[in-house]
C-alpha cells in the first residue's frame, strides 16, 4: 500500500517540487570558494528557511481543515476514496447477482470517506513536527535532489507517523459510522462464494488499511494544491515572510 502511495505522489504532485526548485534556484545562486551558500535578492538564510516552513505550515493547515469536515473527502473528486480497485470483480459480481447486499456497495464508499474526514485532524501536529526540523541543508538537498524531492521531503518524514496515527482512528471511525459493519456483511456473503471460484478473489477484511493509505494520498494531494496557490496567487500569501520569499518570483 505504501508503494501505491508513492506512485500516487509521483504522478499527482510533481508541480509541488517544481515550486521549491524555482524558489531555491533564485534564492541560492551559487556557493563561495568555502562552499558557503550565496543568497541574493535581499533574502537571508533564515528568511528562506522561514518562508519554506511557513509555506508548508499554511499548506498542511489548510489541507487538514479542508479534509476534516463534512464532505471533505467524499465531496472532493480529487481525493474521494473509491471502492478498492483490486476488488472491482467483487463489486461487479455483487452488483449483478447479490441484490440483498447491493446497497452496501455505495454505503461502504460513503462511510470510508466519512471515516477519513473524522480522522484527518490527527495529521496536523505530525506535519508541524516535521516542518519545524527543516534546515538550510534540507533546502539545498531539495534543490539538488530527484524531481520529486520537495514533496518526498515531507512524505518521507511523516508517512510512518501519519499511518500509525491514522489507522487506529480510521478503524474507530469506520466502526462508528458503520463502514466496518457494512464491509463485514459483504465479506460474509461474498467470500464464501469466491472461495469456490478460481476467477473470483476474496475480499481483504482489513478495510482500514486501504482507507488509511487513500486518506494519506488525499492529504498530500491537498498540500500540493495549497502550494500551487501560494506560488501563483499573491492573495494566498497571508503574511510578510510568504510575500517576501514568493514575491521574488512575480517579476
Amino acid at each position: 500500500m505504501q508503494q501505491n502511495s508513492l506512485k500516487f505522489l509521483n504522478s499527482k504532485i510533481i508541480s509541488f517540487q517544481l515550486i521549491f526548485i524555482m524558489i531555491f534556484s533564485l534564492s541560492f545562486q551559487s556557493c563561495d570558494e568555502d562552499g558557503n551558500l550565496i543568497i541574493p535578492l535581499g533574502l537571508t538564510e533564515d528568511e528562506v528557511i522561514d518562508g519554506l516552513k511557513e509555506t508548508l505550515k499554511v499548506g498542511t493547515n489548510n489541507s487538514v481543515e479542508e479534509s476534516n469536515r463534512f464532505d471533505g473527502y467524499f465531496g472532493n473528486p480529487d481525493i474521494k476514496i473509491p471502492w478498492p480497485e483490486d476488488a472491482m470483480g467483487a463489486y461487479n459480481y455483487i452488483n449483478n447477482n447479490l441484490v440483498i447486499i447491493r446497497p452496501l456497495l455505495d454505503e461502504v464508499v460513503l462511510l470510508m470517506n466519512r471515516g477519513a474526514e473524522n480522522a484527518s485532524e490527527k495529521a496536523k501536529p505530525i506535519f508541524i513536527d516535521a516542518i519545524t526540523g527543516i534546515t538550510i541543508i534540507d533546502a539545498w538537498d531539495i534543490l539538488n535532489g530527484d524531481n520529486n524531492a520537495a514533496t518526498m521531503y515531507l512524505y518521507d518524514r511523516t508517512f510512518t507517523s501519519l499511518h500509525a496515527a491514522f489507522k487506529p482512528d480510521i478503524q474507530d471511525a469506520l466502526e462508528s459510522v458503520g463502514a466496518a459493519t457494512a464491509w463485514s456483511e459483504i465479506i460474509n456473503v461474498y467470500n464464501p462464494i469466491a472461495q469456490f471460484s478460481p476467477s473470483m478473489n476474496t475480499l481483504d477484511p482489513d478495510l482500514a488499511e486501504y482507507a488509511t493509505a487513500k486518506a494519506l494520498d488525499g492529504l498530500f494531494f491537498l498540500i500540493a494544491e495549497e502550494e500551487i496557490k501560494i506560488r501563483t496567487d499573491p492573495q494566498a500569501r497571508i503574511n510578510e515572510i510568504l510575500r517576501k520569499v514568493f514575491g521574488t518570483l512575480d517579476s
